[in-house]
């Protein structure tokens, strides 16, 4: 009888290794950015930046940073799981001529932003045509969320300072399109921040918004099937009047703080006007409110239509409540200017803006747990690669993924589908991923190539 030594079984190890691919996974996303024509929308608006000569067309290099970040890394130097694998990802630039880009991009400023976001909004735009009944605006409209996050930071970098919690870094606003229950979201904005930037601060709100409307089809950018959602921060006469303004009449539903006058007028409504509120998925909330009251508090100096509608729960256990609060009930309101449809289903529809909260720790794990640079100009061209990151990991599931895994998020996608291997086999002057039958989501990666596959070429 053999002695028994530990749990798992005993392998030797040493390099030298051929003919196999690692995180030949991310095939999927090489694929995505073939068939989606992204390659060659963010070469031809990097072309001002291409030298005379130059091996790596720059469109590429910001390309492969951006796979990079899709597949977990968090700096500059992780493309170089890009450049291991030349067979998938082709040739990929060293890190001194990514770092050259990167400067030069930083140094022209906004020129170097927009061409990004020209390019972005281009493709976006394709992207929501092949989804069709996928699309996030399949029904003809669409919801913008907008949230402020935090960044630390570890050393010195510019523009980084102490925040209002009391910690050290940066504070971006980010927007994402809301894909519903049946999705994810994508980025259409990031503005970068100093640390002390104000939770509240109309402009900043208003430049996003304005970054975010760029990003969408050109008929979603105006009127009132575009919806911008935020939290209370958002809750300002400036920021609301410029999203009223005539000509532009964007749909809001944005947080307000309780002042004194919503409190007093909340302590005006009858009993009967309270009608039960809804859980996120439409059915009735026990302990749970709405109300309206939009004629109850001086609004005149408030945009014309705005809707004030309150909501009181029952706080959730350990709770601790506010003097704001109302006879031991949480409450809470928000604006908008949407006309007419249930009280319950207009709260519920804002409350979702909470799924904002999901896109933003996605993006931590993608390239967004810090800003790896020191200059401000430079970190505003990684949050611009975050973006792309981000696009790739929101675009491939809604084209290629379905049910269950389209809701997957980052981290579940590489450790399911990217990080899977492959054996590299050329046969009949072709190459091929052999992927192992024995990885459960073999199936799930084989079937997505393939729909990728189906769209359409690009031009």
């Amino acid at each position: 009888m053999s002695k028994r030594i530990g749990l798992y079984p005993r392998v030797r190890v040493e390099g030298g290794g051929s003919g196999t691919v690692s995180q030949a996974g991310a095939v999927l996303l090489v694929e995505t950015v073939r068939k989606l024509g992204l390659d060659t929308a963010i070469s031809t608006a990097l072309e001002p930046w291409r030298k005379p000569r130059t091996v790596h067309d720059p469109g590429k290099i910001l390309l492969d940073v951006a796979l990079g970040v899709a597949l977990g890394g968090d700096c500059l130097a992780d493309v170089a799981m890009l450049r291991a694998e030349p067979d998938v990802f082709g040739p990929v630039a060293s890190d001194p001529t990514v770092s050259r880009l990167i400067d030069a991009l930083a140094a022209a400023g906004p020129k170097s932003l927009t061409a990004i976001r020209s390019a972005r909004a281009e493709v976006r735009s394709h992207v929501w045509e092949l989804a069709g009944a996928n699309g996030p605006a399949a029904d003809g409209s669409v919801i913008v969320d907008i949230d402020g996050v935090l960044v630390l930071a570890h050393s010195e970098k510019q523009d980084a300072t102490a925040t209002w919690k009391k910690t050290f870094g940066h504070h971006p606003l980010v927007a994402f399109v809301d894909h519903g229950q049946s999705g994810s979201g994508e980025p259409v904005a990031a503005l970068l921040r100093p640390g002390n930037a104000g939770s509240n601060t109309a402009s900043d709100h208003i430049e996003t918004t304005r970054l975010a409307v760029a990003q969408l089809p050109k008929h979603l950018r105006r009127g009132r099937q575009t919806l911008i959602r935020t939290d209370s921060a958002g809750g300002t006469h400036a920021f609301l009047d410029w999203l009223s303004k005539p000509g532009r009449w964007l749909s809001y539903s944005v947080g307000m703080t309780i002042t004194d006058a919503i409190h007093q007028a909340v302590l005006k409504i009858p009993k009967k006007a309270w009608t039960p509120a809804y859980d996120a998925d439409g059915t009735e909330r026990p302990g749970a409110w709405v109300a309206e009251i939009t004629d109850m508090p001086d609004l005149t100096t408030w945009p014309k239509g705005m809707r004030l509608i309150v909501r009181k729960e029952r706080p959730y256990p350990g709770a601790q409540l506010r003097f704001t609060d109302l006879d031991g009930l949480r409450l809470t309101c928000f604006a908008t200017n949407t006309k007419g449809g249930q009280l319950a289903d207009l709260e519920l529809r804002h409350r979702r803006r909470a799924r904002c909260e999901d896109r933003i720790r996605n993006a931590r794990d993608t390239g967004l747990r810090n800003l790896p640079l020191h200059d401000t100009a430079q970190n505003q061209i990684w949050l611009e690669i975050v973006s792309l990151a981000l696009d790739l990991l929101a675009w491939m599931p809604m084209l290629a993924l379905t049910s269950k895994t389209r809701r997957w998020e980052p981290k579940r996608l590489r450790l399911r589908l990217f990080s899977a291997a492959a054996q590299l086999v050329t046969t009949g002057r072709r190459r091929w991923l052999r992927f192992t039958a024995r990885w459960p989501w073999t199936d799930v990666i084989t079937r997505a190539i393939q729909r990728l596959a189906a769209l359409p070429n690009p031009g």
